[in-house]
């Protein structure tokens, strides 16, 4: 077990500066309320994951703000392309405004607006390099199914919040949101076709490759 004390965990969510445009998109999703950003420990691992597979091909459900997506843009090579969806036009309005200040062209992000759980069905399967999920929890187990189709071998699979705000490694936590992501872990955990960690960055990263 780790001996590691808060300041620790502390220092280490902060080691990666939070370059000043991702700091002002955070800012907006903090504002949006119901679009909370990822911290900046699980942004670094994101641009972190996205270099190491070179991933041209990225796919992520829940926009936000965009503060992930700058991420992810930082870590993939200059002819990646972003794909990213969320159901509210107004999160992908202040996305568009994050890329555009940081110089990313237009051509770099694929902005679609609607509901995940019906368009990612109409994806190809094995098309994605990388795909981050962190949008509604209760369909988290729906989005994640997909990812997985989504993802080519050697593929990358993130998803946000699974720890849950310290709810998740608290039995006594059984709350309907706090359960699914209890559970989806666990199940990714065991899944034959992945090979699973989950990092304590930010409120908890889970990564998954596919094999």
């Amino acid at each position: 077990m780790s001996g590691l004390k808060p300041a620790s965990w502390a220092y280490a969510e902060e080691f990666v500066p939070e370059p000043e445009v991702h700091e002002a998109a955070r800012r907006r999703g903090v504002e949006l309320g119901a679009a909370s950003p990822v911290g900046t420990g699980a942004g670094a691992v994101l641009r972190l994951l996205a270099a190491t597979v070179g991933a041209r091909h990225v796919l992520e459900v829940g926009t936000g703000a965009g503060t992930s997506g700058l991420w992810l843009l930082a870590g993939m090579p200059d002819d990646g392309v972003l794909t990213t969806i969320d159901v509210s036009a107004e999160h992908q309005r202040l996305a568009r405004q994050a890329y555009t200040e940081a110089g990313y062209p237009h051509q770099r992000t694929r902005v679609i607006t609607g509901a995940a759980a019906e368009v990612l069905p109409r994806m190809a399967d094995g098309g994605y390099d990388m795909v981050h999920v962190d949008a509604d929890k209760d369909t988290y187990p729906t989005y994640v199914e997909h990812a997985v189709r989504l993802l080519r071998p050697g593929g990358v699979l993130v998803v946000d919040n699974m720890l849950w705000h310290d709810r998740v490694a608290d039995p006594a936590a059984r709350d309907e949101t706090t359960t699914t992501l209890r559970d989806l872990g666990k199940a990714l955990r065991d899944h034959d076709d992945l090979v699973t960690a989950l990092l304590p960055v930010s409120d908890g990263v889970l990564v998954a490759v596919r094999r």
